[in-house]
């Protein structure tokens, strides 16, 4: 991470090209240093931020009145700062009765705050947990005792998180792990907060600052969606082409365990929806024997969803496997413990990560840690069916190849789409989509599970949702439509994303027929699109006029009274 006084000399750079977000900044103690740390860092996730900073200690003034200057201001995100050691000096006043519900009071108090601001905005809410302060009055009987101070803030940061999870909107930057990752000593200093009233030390400012702009980028799509692993001493110890399969380091001895907890991690990724990729030097059905063969390997091949090991330069075999995949490579995170192969890679793809792994494969993991690499704000049980997913649209990759004609090769997918709006069902994946889709997506507006809950609920706005399946499987939840009706006469497409799996298989004329149909039965006679450019959206700049759209004032418009429908191979289930 970078120190404070290089991340603050960021800010003299030129941001004009970056999207701007609005920030509104309140803690209980100082947050000017943090205020710089924001601003500057903000520069390497080319994000230029606007900041309203609130006075000290006027958390609940400025929250609880809703004609302060935060709800003027309209921010895009509202930053709360408790400090711990202000929350201790409240405990130490309270009677030993009113200790007992200290957390509970507190979090009542968050959710009051909270409701303030979402019945008065349209934001989001970045709330920073409590690092612990163990103040030793009870030893390590405070676990045993409610009234202790450990005892209620354990329970308040529990508290807290249920609360977030309650509150779709409502985002923690975890401290509590960040301080015991750096140590509570790099994190607080005494000094600094009695002459100050700081209580992150300036050296930690810059990993605060990553945690809370971590979750900006993740709001904003900005996520890791892949990992791809090298396999030679990084997926296990030693060459398996040198020492074959007997003689590879994995399982629970040794060194081997480094490399077996390495797996379970990245296994784990898999069954949160991060992709597994594989990108070897070595003959294939050598790479592949351990995962087929040796009794310790915890990933097997059915976890990899693109497995590519032959004898080519990795970085043209990363750019086969994004093409096979076809997301960003900014969405790709690659292991490999040469140096020379890291290097070679980010020369010719510098928007991947390629983490500098450390030497010993025993620091790999902790190493990893540090980073957040796969920071998310949403989840949801299709994500473990991914990997699978994407093994799928490998066959049908090779598949289209035998064909000579496009139409033929869509006819025999034997397609069909379920469609419905939006449910308390199928929410979590249209929130997700929303938040993950940056290159199908017309205007890129984001949206969370509230968000998404709120408009199938509004008689203002129609939802559609797409399946699509096939011969080969279920591709699930792929594509979401939002309908404003702005008059009589117009519904406003507020939001076209797709997910890129599905691309070339006509699911945009599909999609485009079930709306029209549905906007002439509702007696509208246009459709009114709009395409909102992204750095990563060019893809679809001229979605909306191959699809008939006419261009007017920046806006396209369909005229629904002379629309023929559009040839599409997929029928409805």
């Amino acid at each position: 991470m970078k120190h404070f006084n290089e991340i603050k000399r960021n800010i003299k750079k030129d941001f004009s090209s970056f999207k701007t977000i609005k920030i509104a900044l309140l803690g209980d103690t100082s947050t000017q240093f943090l205020n710089v740390a924001l601003r500057g860092l903000a520069y390497d996730y080319h994000l230029n931020i606007d900041i309203f900073e609130a006075d000290f200690n006027q958390i609940e003034l400025q929250l609880l009145n809703t004609d302060s200057e935060v709800y003027q201001f309209k921010a895009d995100y509202v930053i709360i700062f408790y400090a711990s050691h202000k929350l201790l000096n409240k405990f130490y006043k309270t009677n030993v009765e009113a200790r007992t519900a200290f957390a509970n009071n507190k979090i009542n108090q968050l959710r009051e705050i909270c409701n303030t601001i979402n019945q008065h905005l349209t934001t989001k809410i970045i709330l920073y947990n409590f690092p612990e302060i163990d103040d030793q009055i009870f030893g390590n009987y405070a676990n045993k005792i409610i009234s202790s101070w450990l005892y209620q803030q354990r329970k308040l940061n529990i508290e807290l998180s249920a609360l977030s999870a309650s509150i779709g909107n409502l985002f923690i930057c975890d401290l509590v792990s960040l301080q015991n990752q750096i140590g509570k000593s790099n994190m607080f200093r005494p000094s600094v907060y009695v002459n100050s009233e700081m209580v992150l030390n300036i050296e930690a400012l810059p990993e605060v600052a990553a945690r809370t702009l971590s979750i900006i980028n993740a709001n904003d799509g900005k996520i890791k969606k892949c990992l791809i692993l090298d396999l030679d001493n990084t997926t296990w110890g030693g060459i398996i082409g040198d020492d074959g399969i007997e003689n590879i380091q994995i399982g629970g001895l040794g060194i081997g365990k480094a490399f077996s907890e390495l797996q379970y991690w990245a296994k784990e990724l898999k069954n949160r929806g991060i992709i597994l990729a594989v990108c070897s030097k070595n003959t294939e059905s050598i790479a592949k024997e351990p995962f087929e063969k040796h009794p310790d390997m915890v990933l097997r091949l059915e976890d990899i969803a693109v497995f590519v090991a032959n004898w080519e330069n990795k970085a043209a075999n990363i750019k086969h496997i994004q093409s096979i995949l076809n997301i960003g490579f900014d969405s790709m995170v690659f292991l490999d413990d040469n140096p020379f192969e890291r290097n070679m890679v980010r020369e010719h793809i510098p928007e991947i990560t390629v983490p500098e792994l450390p030497e010993d494969p025993a620091e790999y993991l902790e190493y990893l840690y540090t980073l957040n690499l796969f920071e998310t704000v949403s989840f949801s049980a299709l994500d473990a069916e991914r990997t699978t997913q994407y093994q799928v649209e490998a066959q049908r990759t090779q598949l289209q190849q035998s064909f000579v004609n496009e139409d033929d090769f869509l006819v025999s997918l034997n397609m069909v789409s379920k469609i419905e709006p939006f449910t308390k069902f199928n929410t979590p994946r249209v929130a997700q989509l929303s938040q993950r889709s940056n290159q199908f997506n017309l205007r890129t507006v984001r949206y969370n599970e509230a968000a998404i809950a709120q408009i199938g609920l509004d008689e203002n706005y129609a939802s559609f949702s797409f399946n699509l399946e096939d011969k080969f499987g279920d591709n699930g939840l792929i594509c979401a439509i939002i309908l404003e009706k702005i008059s009589k006469e117009i519904f406003f497409i507020d939001s076209w994303f797709m997910s890129c799996r599905v691309l070339k298989r006509g699911m945009e004329n599909f999609v485009l027929n079930t709306i029209v149909s549905f906007a002439k039965n509702n007696g509208s006679s246009f459709l009114k699109g709009e395409y909102l450019p992204t750095p990563k959206n060019d893809m679809v700049k001229d979605h909306y006029k191959n699809l008939g759209f006419e261009e007017q004032e920046n806006y396209w418009f369909l005229n629904l009274t002379t629309f023929e429908p559009k040839k599409t191979f997929i029928q409805n289930k």
